[in-house]
């Protein structure tokens, strides 16, 4: 016990140590586990004579996108090699080694290890993830100036994540986005050591993925005639003024109504599309999960088939407002005809995803609709189902039990355990924490992503300067965010998988506003997900962000400034 108290005095000293010279020499995000600061006179200098070692060709994902980064930004072209050459006095050496006998506790296994000294950086682990997390981690030791000879400080670091989920959801539905968008937002996500990427491809407001054998669903489903100018008048809206104009729907409150701008927008991805966005991302070692929204939000699938819902004649088209979407009939009728198309539409989709997970969706579905419609009240009655919540569940598990026999795993948002949960789901808890402790409960695995905290489309200034959700998420807020409720015991906390952002594309039409969206509170998720717990410090991981933002600065992307003045 001594030995073990001696250890950990030694690590709290030399961390404390590190923490005193970190702030202005080494500013990583998200902090490292351990980190030791060395001598600066030991710096390694990097130029175009250095040259990458990688005898293992497994390493070739970290390989390239370390070399495409620094002739991306620095202008420097760097030769690499599998064998070691003792002429060559500046090197970087990327190993994956083999765990032995003799090693430290397994934990110690799902580490990498960096060194950085004069004339060599070593970057080694038994995982070639983690080796590409550790070029990650490389990059943040760079300058954040432009030059042809970088000095990067002498360090040894051994580093770790927190969470095995560490995700970022993108909304593509309300405004695509198009390849080389979703590719750079997929390059955000792996430089801050993110590994899944959650792909939210069909809704209301547009269908994003060819399906070979629907093909209406993207001639019809993935266009609309117009969105709407301005945010959907309600609670916290009551201020803003909408214009009148001729055949305008009335709504609540009185006297306002909806404007839409009258702009066809829309587009999708070609499955061929689709496998090159798979590839980039894995990559980069992003697993991307697609979201296949049912049995709600589904008004532009209804569009082109309207025989799949409660009211076929009605009239569906593609909706064109958001906010407020429960009053609309946007739920699939659970027939048998409707689960024979979902099920061939998951198939291509599970044909094209390697990912182990399909996200179904199963947020949000008026029951109004189901009670309104003859049909489904006899097929209610034919399973002896209760109520519109029971059918929500019967609904969930039969498509449980589909994707279950092809090998896959259903993941929904926390609507999901209306009327009890799928035996086999992951729980997506947003609608605060309360689903995502229910289902720990259950021994099943979650993710953390609850609205207040972690919906990146939120405003991160009230009186932002831009057109965003009329919620409020300050930086600060997200990084004092804890995915593990205090409610759960040490048993029920493993089952918290890990956290993700959510970036609903409702006011946002292009990477510069997804960039201002998400910098720097993409940084703050980043360190809730793969940092330790009782390292996290508001302060000091706000001086870590000034060099994020030299380093954003030199890879010319938008963020919001005005955190550089603290009192804005």
């Amino acid at each position: 016990m001594l030995f073990l108290n001696m250890k950990k005095f030694v690590l709290t000293s030399l961390l404390f140590g590190a923490s005193l010279l970190s702030v202005a020499q080494v500013n990583i995000i998200p902090k490292p586990v351990e980190l030791h600061i060395g001598k600066q006179d030991d710096a390694f200098i990097l130029t175009n004579e250095t040259v990458i070692y990688s005898p293992d060709s497994v390493l070739n994902r970290s390989v390239s996108f370390l070399i495409n980064y620094l002739k991306a930004n620095y202008g420097l072209a760097l030769q690499v090699k599998t064998k070691l050459d003792t002429n060559d006095k500046s090197r970087i050496v990327l190993h994956l080694t083999k765990p032995s006998m003799g090693e430290p506790p397994f934990d110690y296994y799902s580490t990498y290890n960096l060194r950085s000294f004069k004339g060599s950086i070593n970057v080694t682990s038994h995982n070639a993830e983690l080796i590409f997390n550790g070029i990650q981690t490389l990059i943040q030791l760079l300058p954040t100036e432009k030059s042809n000879k970088l000095k990067v400080p002498a360090v040894t670091i051994n580093d770790y994540p927190r969470f095995d989920y560490r995700g970022m959801h993108l909304d593509v539905s309300r405004h695509f986005f198009d390849v080389a968008t979703v590719k750079k937002y997929i390059d955000y996500l792996a430089l801050h050591k993110m590994n899944y990427f959650h792909w939210h491809l069909t809704d209301d407001h547009g269908w994003r993925i060819e399906i070979k054998k629907y093909p209406k669903l993207t001639e019809v489903g993935a266009w609309r005639n117009g969105s709407i100018v301005g945010l959907w008048p309600g609670k916290g809206n009551e201020n803003i003024k909408y214009q009148v104009l001729p055949n305008d729907v009335k709504i609540t409150p009185a006297n306002a109504v909806i404007k839409t701008d009258g702009v066809r927008h829309g587009g999708f991805y070609t499955q061929d599309e689709v496998r090159d966005v798979i590839k980039y991302a894995a990559d980069r070692y992003i697993t991307i999960i697609p979201e296949i929204e049912m049995p709600a939000h589904s008004m532009a699938a209804l569009a082109a088939y309207p025989e799949f819902g409660t009211d076929p004649k009605s009239g569906y088209k593609v909706a064109e407002t958001w906010g407020m979407m429960n009053k609309y009939n946007n739920v699939f009728a659970p027939t048998e005809k409707t689960f024979g198309f979902l099920e061939d539409v998951l198939t291509e989709v599970m044909a094209l995803f390697p990912s182990k997970y399909i996200h179904i969706g199963g947020d949000e579905a008026s029951k109004i609709w189901w009670r309104k419609s003859a049909e489904t009240q006899q097929m209610m009655k034919a399973n002896n189902l209760k109520d519109e919540s029971a059918l929500q569940s019967y609904f969930i598990h039969r498509i449980e039990k589909f994707v279950n026999s092809k090998g896959k795993t259903i993941i929904g948002w926390d609507e999901i355990l209306d009327g009890g949960l799928a035996p086999n789901a992951i729980v997506m808890s947003w609608r605060g924490e309360k689903g995502g402790i229910a289902a720990a409960k259950l021994k099943q695995r979650v993710i953390m992503s609850p609205e207040e905290k972690l919906y990146l489309n939120h405003k991160q200034f009230m009186n932002d300067d831009s057109l965003a959700a009329n919620k409020f998420l300050p930086l600060e807020t997200v990084y004092n965010y804890e995915p593990v409720p205090a409610e759960l015991n040490a048993e029920q906390a493993k089952y918290i998988w890990g956290a993700q952002g959510n970036l609903w594309s409702e006011y946002i039409g292009n990477l510069a506003k997804v960039e201002y969206m998400i910098f720097p509170r993409m940084d703050a998720l980043s360190e809730i997900q793969w940092s330790k717990k009782e390292q996290k410090n508001y302060p000091d991981f706000l001086n870590r962000l000034k060099a994020q933002f030299k380093r954003y600065d030199l890879m010319g992307i938008t963020y919001s400034k005005r955190y550089l003045n603290p009192n804005p």
